[in-house]
């Protein structure tokens, strides 16, 4: 299923693109620096993995963001841990492609996705958990209608040093498309 904005088109994410740039982006350090990527080499081969995994299961809904403008793939966002008796799942998101950042892109790519997520999957609640670093993450829970919920202290250890994680969360009621 093939899911679309004005600039974004989400579609399910495929074999094919750990041919791609993919696999780089969490090889990057600037792209993995608020999240736990980069600390092991990842390969084209554990990409296939990680696809062929999470298209066979029922607790992931997996997408590349593709800009539609030139059909180049920017990054990956997904419900996981779908829980269907609770009607919840966790959102994440990775803009892989650095041109990309800080123009909106994510943003687009979110709302299609939580409206999915409501609309489609019939979910009660979507959450998010991001390290306290990351405040563009934070920034975008908070644009996006999430409300911050709490704190883990020291959570996630990362380059030497502890952070907490700050955990979000939206209801179907809250939201809106």
């Amino acid at each position: 299923m093939n899911l679309e904005s004005e600039r974004v088109l989400l579609r399910p994410l495929c074999v094919e693109d750990a041919e791609g740039n993919y696999p780089n982006w969490l090889n990057d350090p600037e792209v993995c620096r608020y999240n736990s990527h980069g600390e092991r080499r990842y390969t084209k081969e554990m990409a296939r993995e990680y696809i062929k995994l999470v298209s066979s299961s029922d607790a992931y809904e997996v997408f590349a963001v593709i800009d539609k403008k030139n059909g180049i793939h920017i990054g990956n966002i997904s419900l996981q841990q779908i829980d269907p008796k609770n009607k919840k799942a966790e959102f994440a998101i990775l803009i892989g492609e650095k041109a990309y950042w800080g123009r909106g892109y994510a943003d687009e790519a979110a709302k299609i996705l939580l409206s999915f997520g409501f609309e489609t999957l019939k979910l009660h609640r979507i959450y998010c958990g991001t390290s306290e670093a990351n405040t563009p993450m934070q920034k975008l829970a908070l644009k996006l209608g999430f409300t911050k919920e709490g704190r883990s202290r020291e959570a996630f250890f990362k380059n030497g040093k502890f952070y907490d994680i700050i955990h979000y969360g939206l209801l179907d009621k809250e939201h809106s498309p």
